[in-house]
């Protein structure tokens, strides 16, 4: 497989070539064990405190949600798991990319551009708020004026806050933070530059929808047919390329779905419990990025979904008069496809859309309160 395509294709080589930095995808040395193994024993360690510190709501809380968080980062096996079907699927981007980037159009030249920019905008600020954040988690124990570090980890027979192991572990977890950003986050922005991608194929097909039979004079049959077939075609591309985006996201945004949906109940409660206005921040701070995370799923998943029942309108919009009735049947049938709309879906079984994500929201937050009636 030709690397080089891929890491050089503007719309998803931003979190690519994080990946292959760490030689998730396209390379296949060492490297990868170096941020995978200390992230998942440390993830062991932070689900182990939990046992121990049940009873101690707040501190269970918060340190759930951390190691939610690194848990969530460690769905990066998965795609090790899936390696060839990732690293097939991100050569078939780059190759419709690069035929898509060759129209000549200055229409379709300019939606490329457009949502290029916005996907590796988003791939790059994903990256850089997430560096941002994870410094102020390591740093946030230090202004506590006890000695406690980033993130709980409890280990059988060992005093964390004994020096010189208090030290060790600080620093260590200090260090590890990086890589478990670096498998977080780009994961993030990959869904999100996908589903950007399946936008720029959607709407450069109405486009050539509505505009196939310009230019292009009425005896000359063979020419108009020829380019009708290739939306068809093309429309066939999109159909499949969306089934793949959600046969590789899909449980993963079951796992998401489910834990976030449970963290984002428990800190609404914390949020009500505790009086420390430095915890107030960080625990907003908490709740506004997992609102944040799951707002990116859905809100491009439920684009592209609308986008893609816009294929119909595009094609009852072409210049379908003129046409004899061999195409214009053509056309019929595109119209009766593009009535089911191409969706991303949550572990096969819900839709992700914005109705979906309000319900999500409107059950945690119900959770919330009859969790806050119990707790009084």
């Amino acid at each position: 497989m030709a690397v080089a395509p891929i890491l050089d294709c503007p719309i998803i080589s931003v979190n690519v070539r994080v990946w292959h930095f760490w030689s998730f995808v396209l390379k296949h040395d060492a490297m990868r064990y170096v941020s995978i193994i200390p992230v998942g024993v440390m993830n062991v360690f932070m689900f182990a405190d939990l046992y121990r510190a049940w009873g101690n709501i707040d501190e269970v809380i918060i340190n759930a949600y951390f190691a939610m968080i690194f848990f969530n980062a460690l769905r990066t096996i998965f795609i090790l798991c899936n390696r060839q079907a990732y690293e097939d699927f991100l050569q078939r981007i780059a190759d419709v990319y690069s035929e898509i980037a060759m129209i000549d159009d200055h229409v379709v030249q300019k939606l490329v551009r457009k949502f290029t920019k916005r996907a590796r905008l988003l791939s790059k600020a994903n990256l850089i708020l997430g560096a941002i954040i994870s410094t102020c988690y390591v740093v946030y124990p230090l202004f506590t004026g006890t000695r406690s570090l980033p993130y709980g980890m409890f280990i059988p027979g060992v005093n964390n806050f004994k020096g010189p192991l208090y030290q060790i572990f600080f620093i260590g977890q200090a260090v590890l933070t990086f890589p478990g950003c670096c498998m977080y986050i780009p994961f993030t922005s990959f869904f999100a530059t996908t589903t950007l991608f399946g936008l720029v194929q959607i709407r450069t097909l109405q486009r050539q929808l509505r505009t196939f039979k310009d230019e292009v004079v009425q005896e000359n049959r063979a020419l108009v047919e020829s380019k009708l077939e290739k939306c068809i075609e093309d429309h066939k591309r999109i159909i499949r390329y969306v089934s793949d985006v959600d046969s590789l996201v899909t449980y993963i945004c079951l796992i998401e779905f489910m834990s976030f949906g449970l963290m984002l109940c428990a800190l609404l409660f914390l949020l009500n419990i505790i009086e420390n206005p430095a915890q107030i921040i960080i625990v907003v701070a908490y709740i506004f990025m997992i609102i944040s995370q799951i707002f990116t799923f859905y809100w491009h998943a439920n684009e592209l979904r609308e986008e893609s029942m816009g294929i119909a309108e595009a094609a009852y919009d072409a210049p379908w008069v003129e046409l004899e009735d061999s195409m214009k049947k053509k056309l019929l049938l595109v119209i009766a496809r593009a009535q089911q709309p191409l969706e991303i879906t949550v572990g096969n079984v819900y839709a992700m859309t914005l109705e979906m994500f309000q319900s999500l929201l409107n059950a945690s937050y119900s959770y919330f309160t009859l969790l806050r009636r119990v707790y009084n």
